[in-house]
């Protein structure tokens, strides 16, 4: 039944790849075609086509590699200055230059001369470009709002799950009380395990993080305020300072790190709650931003990678993962004993994920990524625009062509760290805890 829960997890990832791809992919085609750039091909994946069928003036299909996808558009490269567009030269960094100007120019038929994408303003060529990335941002988006709204996550309330006996310090390596431990303020107030508190020191609590925040900064007498039995009740506590987990400006216990601060001694029951709109995107938000950081952290990843792949070092729960090992851990989402609402909305948050990461990804100033083709649309706006303030000639189209020999560099280094990562996780996977 496991193996068969797995295969299951696998295969529902690996629709949503594919779903993924082409709905980044339908992103470019639409937008290409609304300008009237002519897009010869619609691919899913690559590598020998499975199938295809032709539509239009557009061939639709899907390859056998699911790792990507891509739209063919005519003219995505300026002639050379000369005008031509074949291939013409020995050396072999032109020769990688005037080879990528040939392809874009392969399928050119009668007619296509006002149809080509480097024709279009450089603001239609920016959209046809992010386009992509956008729709797998607004899936992203639209998927993290459905869960958080409907479903909702793991959220700690002011119910009580248990009182602690003694007052033990939150750095110590033990979690049992020994002979001459205080007795901890919450016992020797009377707390319960069910009872609600519904305010600190005669000031309401809406949710544990204000709850938290209170206590913390409390060291001495206070009252507290709980719903036990449909009945109100006030408990008299005198807190103690203690060692607690240390917290960051967004209110997330920072591991390894301790702070002396005020200390009750409860455990706080956890319940899946939905979010409302204001604050599912507040968190959304925070998904965003810790997407860019660890975009940015990549470089400084590589060396923990290379250790988990080739030396046998831990796999850090924050080391970058795969596509093979994004589809392992949907494979163990379905084999754990949960709900199954609890699985498909872990399994919806996944994707989510792997669509935010798209976007970010996609959106690097790098050729041969969307994000590069962006770059030169934009550079060559700046460049016609300082020309016509200062009176000079039109400089024209900018040859994006150029820069192939560099888009070929940055392609094998993605190569390289994809083939790394992929190592890692298959003999060293990220697993869930």
């Amino acid at each position: 039944m496991t193996m068969l829960l797995t295969v299951l997890g696998i295969a529902m990832f690996a629709i949503g790849l594919l779903f993924s791809i082409a709905w980044h992919e339908l992103g470019h085609l639409s937008t290409a075609k609304l300008f009237g750039i002519r897009v010869p091909q619609y691919m899913v994946g690559f590598g020998p086509t499975l199938w295809s069928r032709k539509k239009g003036e557009t061939e639709y299909g899907i390859k056998a590699v699911p790792l990507g996808g891509y739209i063919r558009m005519i003219g995505m490269f300026p002639p050379g200055a000369d005008g031509r567009v074949e291939a013409r030269s020995t050396s072999p960094w032109r020769g990688m230059i005037e080879d990528a100007r040939t392809a874009a120019y392969e399928e050119l038929e009668p007619g296509d001369e006002n149809r080509l994408f480097y024709t279009r303003r450089p603001w239609k060529r920016v959209i046809v470009m992010f386009a992509g990335p956008f729709m797998n941002l607004v899936l992203a988006v639209a998927i993290f709002l459905g869960v958080s709204m409907t479903f909702g996550f793991s959220t700690q309330t002011t119910e009580v799950a248990g009182v602690q006996q003694c007052v033990i310090s939150q750095s110590a390596d033990r979690d049992t009380c020994a002979a001459g431990d205080p007795v901890s303020p919450a016992r020797a107030a009377g707390l319960q395990t069910g009872d609600r508190i519904t305010a600190f020191n005669g000031t309401p609590v809406k949710d544990w993080a204000g709850l938290s925040d209170r206590i913390r900064d409390t060291i001495g007498p206070a009252t507290i305020t709980v719903e036990r039995g449909g009945q109100e009740v006030v408990l008299h506590a005198t807190l103690r300072e203690n060692m607690v987990a240390k917290k960051d400006s967004d209110g997330e216990v920072v591991p390894g790190e301790y702070v002396p601060a005020g200390y009750l001694g409860f455990a706080a029951k956890t319940e899946i709650l939905p979010l409302s709109l204001g604050a599912s995107v507040d968190r959304m938000g925070d998904m965003l931003e810790n997407g860019v950081e660890s975009i940015i952290a990549l470089p400084a990843k590589v060396p923990d990678l290379w250790n988990a792949a080739f030396a046998d070092a831990e796999r850090k729960d924050d080391s970058p993962v795969g596509v093979v090992g994004a589809a392992r851990i949907s494979g163990e989402v379905m084999t754990l004993d949960a709900p199954a609402q609890n699985l498909f909305a872990m399994f919806l948050m996944l994707l989510a994920g792997f669509n935010l990461s798209l976007f970010l990804f996609n959106m690097l100033p790098l050729l041969p990524l969307d994000g590069g083709h962006i770059a030169g649309a934009l550079w060559e706006s700046v460049r016609r625009r300082i020309a016509r303030l200062f009176r000079r000639p039109d400089p024209g189209p900018f040859d994006v062509a150029k820069l192939m020999p560099v888009a070929y560099v940055v392609a094998g280094i993605f190569i390289c760290f994809t083939l790394l990562v992929l190592v890692a996780d298959i003999v060293n996977p990220v697993k869930i805890t």
